[in-house]
């Protein structure tokens, strides 16, 4: 017979509607049971439906070969708007103003080397400091790609408990009036998996005469989003994490109407779909943001994104947030009920402030730190270790289960009461 909290977090997933959304996807086994899956926030599980999807494009690649751009249910050349309309209510967007192509730092490179443009003394490029690497790699490239050094890259500090105010970056925009020509910060901070105010920042970005660049990695599919609304510039997502697209997938790309038709990098395939097989050689670009594509799409890797995107359509992010905040509400108050002593929560404690992520630091150190996070893989409770000593672990709504969270704190628990790793 389960004890209380157990029968407690029974009757959670029980009187949910969407923990029925959990049989829609492949959970790993663990010996005869199955993980604890922390882990959707660097790499969402697999849907059981990509597979079929899979396969019905490679039947269309055996029976129809070329002719599979052009013919068929799903033609291969509309599969590209078909996803930029799932994917852009995840967005707050249009249709017309996303496109799924590429992966993240790819397209974040194509955003900067349209964005990006230094004149006289507006040269810097703001993000936050600790972001994430890729970001700080593509900004520092960029600055260098204009001769520039990182004495022109500005990195806005966390506060003592590791945050991002509003303030801070007000201050930042203050100091460098002037100097400052396109920020580029998270949606949701990877390492902590705080919220940021992406209304806040684009129009402090905006009365500074700035670009404000989202990279909505740790975003998009987690908190709901509204870029129209809150009139970011451009944004950059991938397709992995909580979209459950598959290892690789192609990301996303928002980019405000006003912009559709700045200078940028041109492809073939960003060429108007009525001529672009005329070959011609003046290019002609496509309504919105899918003048911004490149190459060809990747039919088989959209496949499985396509698959993945369905069960969001279905269910919805404002059903899919509460959830959220039930799931990782209940993972913190077993935390602080059970774990206090052992570990510290980084991730604000207010839930507008946080997605689905919590970030623990064990209280003892980095070397306790490494050996809580492999004794709770040995009991098939998956998070991940990020450097120098944070443990992440996830909560996804599509997903997860209350009994995850109670599965997780007691393995906490039983560590920090000296159980073995064997």
């Amino acid at each position: 017979m389960p004890d209380a909290e157990e029968a407690r977090a029974l009757a959670l997933d029980a009187a949910d509607p969407l923990s029925a959304l959990r049989d829609e996807f492949l959970i790993p086994p663990h010996g005869a049971d199955e993980q604890a899956y922390f882990c959707g926030n660097s790499l969402g599980l697999q849907p059981r439906a990509a597979r079929a999807a899979l396969e019905e494009e490679l039947a269309v690649w055996a029976t129809r070969a070329v002719d599979g751009h052009f013919e068929g249910v799903r033609p291969w050349q509309d599969l590209p708007e078909q996803l930029a309309a799932l994917m852009a209510p995840l967005a707050g967007a249009a249709a017309r103003d996303v496109v799924v192509m590429n992966t993240l730092s790819v397209n974040l490179h194509l955003l900067l080397a349209a964005f990006y443009r230094p004149r006289g003394p507006r040269r810097a490029i703001l993000i936050e400091r600790g972001a994430f690497p890729s970001d700080r790699h593509v900004a520092v490239s960029h600055l260098a790609w204009h001769g520039l050094g990182e004495d022109a890259l500005i990195e806005v500090e966390p506060d003592a408990q590791g945050c991002y105010s509003a303030e801070s970056f007000a201050e930042a925009f203050t100091r460098h009036h002037g100097h400052i020509a396109l920020a580029l910060l998270p949606g949701v901070q990877y390492r902590n998996g705080q919220v940021l105010d992406l209304a806040t920042l684009t129009a402090l970005a905006h009365r500074h005469d700035a670009v404000a660049c989202f990279d909505l990695a740790h975003a998009v599919g987690n908190v709901p989003l509204r870029l129209a609304a809150w009139d970011v510039d451009c944004a950059v997502w991938c397709s992995y994490k909580y979209l459950n697209g598959g290892p690789g997938a192609p990301g996303g790309v928002y980019i405000a109407p006003r912009h559709h038709r700045r200078p940028h990098l041109a492809g073939w395939w960003g060429h108007a779909r009525t001529t672009r097989f005329r070959m011609a050689p003046d290019f002609s670009p496509e309504a919105g943001a899918a003048g911004w594509q490149l190459s060809n799409p990747p039919i088989l890797a959209l496949a499985p994104l396509r698959a993945s995107l369905e069960p969001f359509a279905r269910a919805g992010m404002p059903a899919l947030r509460v959830r959220a905040q039930r799931l990782t509400g209940h993972l913190d108050a077993l935390l602080r009920a059970h774990a206090a002593e052992t570990i510290e929560i980084l991730t604000p404690a207010d839930p507008e402030q946080r997605g689905c992520q919590l970030s623990l630091r064990v209280r003892a150190g980095h070397e306790a730190g490494r050996a809580l996070f492999a004794y709770l893989l040995a009991r098939g409770v998956v998070g991940d270790w990020r450097e120098p000593d944070v443990i992440r672990l996830a909560p996804v709504p599509m997903y997860n289960r209350h009994t995850d969270n109670l599965r997780a704190v007691r393995a906490i628990a039983a560590w920090a009461a000296g159980g073995d790793v064997a």
